[in-house]
């Protein structure tokens, strides 16, 4: 024995290192069956397969230029770390895009800017921009909501984002005066930090679940009562990233926490289909619709992303008909969000946003529905010049998911469907989300938010409008051909938006229903 253990001590570092690489190699021929490369290429088949895993984040900082990535490329998230850092978010020297390339946008500006007083809301906050409708004003809700901020965050569960994430986003909406929609994982204590809540629910009905799986209106009631800072709820009838397709949420993932919040049993599986079973067609969705509102007072909107259009105008006919229907209605865009979904989905089912919403805005303006309802647009508008496009072609306001989470630390790693979010904001692990700290990433939120709708102000402005609302299809134009010829979106997308009732800002600052922290005392 003693000769074995001097014979082993004497081997030197390399020896070790060669009978460690002589042990893989056995196992590579002989014994493993799965991986064809490794075992015609022993040892260093092993290789390709460590270059192919971190080949992203080679491309992403060493290879890709600034504007090639996708879904944001590295101008995008700079000027969004940027702005949540309150950094100098400017470029030198002139713009680097082709601004002759296809889609390219421009926006016309005035040849004299809008002037604002010294007693105008914006000369006393520079990031003053609430939404210029009501939602639930137009049905007589009997408690109507203006959302006080323009921008706000998207539909993302507590569960797909971390405790810690979901917490910076809750207290940095607060400070933003925005409102924090809840995802469909149910109303979390994260969301529970003093700012105004969408309550958002899908076909799982997490948060208003009934024993049997379906919805329960008594729960509902219950948690609007013991919740008066949820502002309006939102039925969610499909996403951007896989619409038409349920989930399985495995019960691994399930934890005491997540089955109380959501109203399952720890440790089983939960199934989300793709249809709803408290109703199957159009005129019961509405009277769902009608059902909630009449029992919680709040306003009741939709969440869809946007494909064929004959139920949509089915809608349509029955909101002429009745005077009943949805308050406000999210569109969704096609190009997928934080949700996992296959690749087939994500790539090809379901439109665009610009194409989705300006195929269902054109069917609402021409039933003559277009001013009754607030619409939200959620599909990467999280960029001033965008969001001015998004409002000259008919949009109230504006959700956003990845920029928010850019905003608190993301860095686009995408890995959030495998719970090892390098950044901590798309996991349950501990140790990863001990990397936030929800005070400094809510006012990195907060500021990202503020300097959003304080650019949006100048471009409106410089375009000479006081509110985006203002904004025309025909001050936006857009290259629509290899001929690089531009034209303006009325032009392009073949119908004009319908002008939204507004007369100044100081009349929103003054609204009875605006959230945020404004007129506290009289909406509570």
């Amino acid at each position: 024995m003693n000769n074995v253990m001097d014979f082993l001590s004497n081997i030197p570092w390399w020896g070790w290192v060669l009978i460690g690489l002589t042990l893989v190699a056995i196992r590579d021929v002989f014994f493993q069956k799965s991986h064809t490369i490794s075992h015609n290429f022993p040892v260093i088949g092993h290789l390709r397969y460590w270059l192919e895993s971190i080949g992203p984040e080679m491309r992403q900082y060493f290879v890709a230029n600034n504007r090639e990535e996708l879904p944001f490329n590295r101008i995008e998230r700079g000027w969004i770390y940027a702005s949540a850092k309150k950094e100098n978010n400017y470029e030198g020297f002139g713009t680097d895009r082709d601004i002759y390339e296809h889609q390219h946008m421009f926006i016309n500006n005035a040849m004299m800017p809008f002037q604002i007083g010294k007693d105008h809301p914006n000369t006393i906050d520079k990031t003053f921009l609430p939404c210029a409708k009501v939602i639930g004003a137009f049905n007589k809700r009997k408690k109507p909501f203006r959302p006080a901020s323009v921008i706000n965050v998207s539909a993302m569960s507590f569960g797909s984002l971390s405790a810690k994430a979901v917490e910076s986003l809750n207290k940095g909406i607060k400070i933003a005066d925005a409102y924090h929609n809840t995802g469909e994982g149910g109303l979390s204590p994260y969301h529970s930090h003093g700012g105004d809540v969408v309550f958002h629910f899908g076909t799982g009905y997490f948060g208003v679940r009934a024993e049997d799986g379906g919805f329960s209106m008594e729960k509902m009631k219950q948690l609007v009562k013991e919740n008066p800072f949820i502002r309006a709820i939102e039925v969610k009838l499909s996403q951007g990233a896989k619409p038409g397709k349920g989930g399985v949420l495995p019960g691994a993932k399930i934890t005491k926490e997540i089955a109380t919040i959501r109203g399952v049993e720890a440790g089983k599986d939960v199934l989300s289909p793709p249809n709803h079973k408290a109703f199957s067609n159009v005129p019961e969705m509405v009277d769902f619709i009608e059902r909630i509102a009449e029992a919680t007072g709040l306003p009741v909107g939709i969440k869809a992303a946007i494909g064929k259009l004959e139920q949509w105008e089915e809608l349509a006919d029955i909101m002429l008909k009745t005077g009943k229907g949805p308050d406000f209605i999210t569109v969704d865009g096609g190009e997928g969000g934080t949700g996992a979904a296959p690749p087939s989905f994500a790539d090809h089912v379901s439109l665009p946003w610009v194409y989705g919403f300006g195929n269902l805005y054109k069917l609402f303006k021409y039933k003559g529905l277009s001013e009754r309802i607030v619409f939200i647009g959620s599909g990467k508008l999280g960029f001033p010049a965008k969001a001015a496009m998004a409002f000259a072609m008919g949009i109230d306001c504006i959700n956003v998911a990845r920029e928010a989470m850019m905003s608190i630390g993301c860095i686009q790693a995408q890995v959030c469907h495998t719970n090892r979010c390098p950044s901590g904001v798309a996991t349950q692990s501990k140790w990863l989300q001990n990397g936030i700290d929800p005070t400094l990433k809510s006012e990195r939120l907060a500021q990202y938010f503020k300097t959003f709708k304080k650019e949006l102000v100048e471009i409106t402005h410089a375009a000479g409008y006081e509110h985006p609302c203002q904004f025309k299809m025909n001050d936006i134009e857009i290259n629509v051909d290899d001929y690089n010829l531009s034209k303006e979106l009325d032009r392009t997308f073949m119908y004009k938006k319908t002008p939204v009732p507004f007369i100044s800002m100081q009349n929103l600052k003054d609204c009875l229903y605006l959230g945020g922290n404004y007129n506290k005392t009289q909406t509570d």
